[in-house]
């Protein structure tokens, strides 16, 4: 479509490879990388969002479709940047096409993007899809949507429903996978900033792995 087009041609033009060597680096080689930081990628989003229009128009699923199937990983975020753009509008009829963004180009940077801002967003208002999705994903094989179900909640504050996040960590106690480790101390951690007593004796009463408890320990 039109837009894609425009789009990668704006990018393009600001893709400095020196800097997508140590953005590659960081992100472990998994993708490769035009070399625009995020403060440069923000500006010409926000240029090509005025320009375009695109967002003052119906949700585009086949242009977030088309930005996920290029490579460079900077395209990837320009599709959530345009999904935040609708996340009030979407539903519980969305979550399928959150959960195969997820599954699909995976890596934490765009997981952590996804669950907290636009599943935790879809379950605050429709919180049926918990029991019907997000259940699944604290035990499903791919580790990214069970590090998604620890994390949905990581918004909520006081909103949080505390057992049901225990539930997940517990779920995920034995695990030996790094992302979901790290998920359980980084939902514990900012869960504690708001009720510190409840992760307090949840974290004294249960066996946790050994990360999960350096990270969720950090404000207690």
């Amino acid at each position: 479509m039109q837009e894609i087009i425009l789009l990668v041609d704006m990018f393009q033009k600001h893709a400095d490879p020196e800097k997508a060597i140590p953005m590659e680096n960081y992100m472990k080689n998994h993708f490769p990388f035009l070399g625009i930081k995020t403060p440069e990628r923000n500006q010409i989003l926000k240029e090509f969002f005025q320009e375009t229009e695109i967002i003052k128009k119906p949700f585009s699923h086949e242009f977030v479709n088309g930005l996920w199937s290029l490579k460079e990983r900077e395209y990837h975020y320009a599709a959530l940047a345009y999904c935040q753009q609708f996340k009030k509008g979407f539903t519980d009829e969305d979550l399928p096409f959150f959960e195969k963004l997820i599954t699909t180009n995976s890596w934490w940077d765009t997981a952590d993007i996804i669950a907290p801002h636009i599943i935790g967003d879809i379950a605050g208002k429709f919180p049926a899809v918990i029991s019907k999705n997000i259940d699944k994903w604290a035990t499903d094989e791919n580790r990214w949507l069970r590090r998604s179900a620890i994390l949905f909640q990581l918004k909520y504050k006081s909103n949080t429903d505390a057992d049901l996040l225990y539930h997940y960590c517990l779920l995920n106690a034995d695990s030996k996978e790094f992302f979901v480790q790290k998920a359980i101390g980084w939902a514990l951690r900012e869960y504690s900033k708001t009720n510190s007593e409840s992760v307090r004796s949840f974290i004294q009463s249960h066996s946790l792995p050994k990360l999960s408890l350096r990270e969720a320990r950090k404000y207690i």
